[in-house]
């Protein structure tokens, strides 16, 4: 008969509760500055709600009215080190943080409300109505709320998405040899969204001082617990990746704050992660100002019951159990709070001229101008002012024939032997003598603390990257070892990375550069050769460069290391063993952004390219002997790209073929075209030429590859076509 042994978690899972014992012997302080911030986010919720019931709040008011014991709770316990960050739900988070960092002590219920509090529950509710007061300029409103100096990381409308960025805080405070925190709030719905576990266990498997705080309100939306997973105890997620866990009841204030007591110890000690899973409740419907009851989710009967069990009354009877405040004190308190709210609106709002008696709009002039639409997709380059930036041909270094993947190790080696704030991360970029390709070869060696191999979860660790980005202290280089891991990750490069500095006003910094190598002709297959160009371009917020010699990789790579953007550096296999003219021993100077290269002057067709086709529209020209112009665009994305050198080829040739490698759908030079034919549609004698790949991925089959990518041989035949629309033979 086989033999049986149980099993048990390595870590422990506790449910804490407290006692008549606890309540009487917790600080009247501490009591008294969870009163204040449980009133504070009551006050400010319910103008929402009143806003929102006016139509004056455009788009969603997810209000935490209920759920204010669970951020109250765990955010008194913070240092101003300490950094959070949340989800859609976030007002009372956001609140709660910005309130520690103004007041540690809270509000004094027999006095007015200060100026700073005054202001933040304004510039709050401002956002909220998305106007340019707000602390994101109105662009964040209900879902995105930051303010980085309170330890505030920003609040996330994609249910998980913010869980990675938190990791890169936590992992910023450890290596900076601080005992700060950070802790990353999500629902019961994020429980089972991917990104969530794979922080889990990333930030287990390096132990980052990370709290996991699942708001458990028993809904998504509609969808209760229950219905979405056979585990509804959300705080067992954390025995699967080794993590010490507590379960709470987040109608309880107190109970919160001993289990967050507990979890920052284990965190501070350098124990790492932490879950906290609080059973809390919302009032009113996943937003606005009605109840759950009212869409036919949930009963009157069970809404009551909850209601029952309010926070702040429970926290108000306890304090006067104790004689601590009477019931004036809080009624004044309340007060206070909410004549600061009326002072706030009345601030934002003034009585609609054309509406009924009674009724408000927002002040006009407090709207952000139209004009600012688009500032802050990226940043303005200032802190490129000054660097020393030569051209191969003025180069006052030594030049020799290098190999490409050679530079490609040795100036990112340069960088981190020079800028200690540069750190490198991937699946395998520590191992197999610099990852799979020799691209960071004896970089662990010399960094030890500074290479990351990464587990397989791309979410989790590029995630981590933009958040060591947004954090500052750091700068990221994170590896996908082949594009189309970008798929897997999206949200966390387009949705987060991607539109950060935008989403949080335009101010928020994001220096943090992904490489990635294109792969075709190497037999991957479909699934592992893409040209990610095309899609980036059509992505707000990335630059994009696209090396195609060794000298111009080492001067693109040190300007986008120092780029306050995020950017991307497309490299390709087929340049890795490819040599050509770079530099021996200077690896210090950069090329400047918005600057492509000629390599061919010519005046029949200019033809735009980039990366390897560089090399294949060269062999083209020279195969067919057409004069053709061959512009190198180094820069592709839609703000650097330089118009100046592509207007004066066009002028003087009229005639465009844009070559690329990869496939027609996703492709680079669609957009190109267009953009093109609508700038220089005078000069053009013909609609712009493509080259490309075929509709369908690259195959496994040798045959069925090369037929699925352009090289040499499509080139000649996309001059050949062009000339023909000419009229020439």
């Amino acid at each position: 008969m086989s033999e049986r042994n149980a099993l048990r978690p390595a870590a422990e899972w506790v449910e804490l509760r407290t006692t008549d014992e606890d309540w009487a012997k917790a600080d009247p302080a501490l009591l008294g500055t969870l009163l204040s911030h449980l009133h504070l986010i009551r006050g400010f919720e319910e103008a929402v709600l009143e806003l929102a019931a006016e139509g004056l709040v455009h788009g969603p008011a997810h209000s935490s009215i209920g759920q204010e014991g669970g951020a109250a709770g765990s955010i008194v316990s913070l240092t101003g080190a300490d950094q959070i960050n949340g989800s859609h739900r976030g007002h009372h988070q956001f609140i709660s943080k910005a309130l520690g960092y103004l007041a540690p002590n809270g509000i004094d219920p027999r006095a007015p409300l200060s100026a700073d509090v005054q202001t933040l529950l304004q510039r709050t509710l401002a956002e909220i109505l998305g106007l340019a007061q707000g602390y994101c300029k109105g662009r964040g409103g209900s879902m995105h709320l930051q303010w980085a100096e309170a330890g505030a990381l920003g609040t996330n409308a994609i249910v998980g998405g913010g869980v990675p960025m938190a990791a890169g805080a936590a992992w910023s405070h450890r290596h900076a040899g601080t005992d700060a925190v950070a802790i990353t709030y999500f629902g019961d719905g994020a429980v089972n969204i991917g990104s969530v576990l794979e922080t889990m266990n990333l930030a287990a498997a390096w132990k980052l001082p990370l709290c996991f705080f699942i708001e458990n309100n028993r809904y998504a939306v509609s969808t209760t617990v229950e219905e979405s997973t056979a585990e509804p105890r959300l705080s067992a997620r954390g025995m699967g990746f080794n993590i010490p866990s507590w379960k709470v009841d987040g109608m309880d204030p107190l109970a919160v704050y001993l289990a967050t007591q507990e979890a920052l110890a284990h965190m501070r000690a350098g124990k790492g992660p932490t879950v906290i899973e609080a059973d809390l409740y919302r009032f009113f419907h996943q937003n606005g100002p009605f109840p759950g009851s009212a869409f036919g989710y949930r009963t009157k009967e069970e809404e009551q019951q909850w209601r029952a069990r309010d926070p702040l009354e429970l926290m108000a009877r306890r304090m006067q159990e104790r004689g601590l405040i009477s019931a004036d004190d809080i009624a004044a308190l309340r007060e206070r709070i909410k004549q600061g709210m009326r002072d706030a609106m009345a601030a934002l709002t003034e009585a609609d001229p054309s509406g009924k008696p009674g009724r408000r709009r927002i002040r006009p002039e407090l709207w952000p101008s139209p004009d600012f639409r688009d500032v802050g997709v990226r940043g303005d380059l200032s802190e490129l002012e000054g660097l020393r930036c030569e051209d191969e041909a003025g180069f006052s270094g030594k030049l020799d024939k290098r190999k490409f993947i050679d530079v490609v190790a040795d100036v990112m080696h340069r960088r981190m032997e020079t800028d200690r704030s540069v750190v490198v991360m991937g699946e395998d970029v520590h191992r197999l003598k610099g990852g799979t390709n020799g691209a960071t070869r004896g970089l662990r060696d010399t960094f030890p603390d500074r290479v990351l191999g990464t587990p397989i979860s791309e979410n989790a660790f590029v995630g981590l990257g933009g958040g060591l980005a947004l954090d500052g202290r750091y700068k990221p280089v994170v590896e996908f070892m082949y594009p189309d891991f970008m798929w897997v990750a999206a949200d966390q490069v387009f949705n987060q990375i991607g539109k950060a500095r935008h989403m949080f006003g335009g101010e928020s910094d994001v220096p943090l550069v992904l490489r990635t190598k294109v792969a075709m002709g190497t037999g991957y297959g479909s699934q592992h050769s893409m040209d990610p160009a095309g899609i980036f371009a059509t992505n707000p917020g990335w630059r994009i460069v696209a090396p195609s010699t060794p000298f111009d990789y080492v001067g693109l790579m040190n300007t986008a290391l120092a780029c306050k953007d995020p950017v991307l550096v497309i490299e390709h296999v087929d340049l890795y063993n490819a040599s050509g003219v770079g530099p021996v021993d200077d690896f210090d100077y950069h090329l400047p952004v918005g600057k492509a290269a000629v390599r061919r002057n010519g005046s029949d067709v200019t033809v735009i390219t980039y990366l390897s086709m560089v090399a294949h529209s060269l062999e083209a020209v020279e195969q067919t002997g057409i004069d053709a112009e061959v512009i190198d665009l180094r820069w592709l994305d839609r703000a650097s790209l330089d118009w100046d050198t592509i207007e004066q080829s066009i002028r003087k040739t009229n005639n465009v073929l844009i070559a690329e490698q990869g496939a027609r759908g996703t492709s680079y030079g669609g957009w190109l075209a267009d953009e093109i034919q609508r700038r220089y549609f005078d000069w053009l004698d013909q609609p712009v030429q493509r080259v490309t790949g075929a509709e369908a991925a690259p195959s496994i089959s040798k045959v069925l590859e090369r037929a699925a990518a352009a090289r040499t041989e499509e080139v000649v035949e996309g001059l050949r076509q062009v000339m023909r629309e000419k009229g020439a033979t």
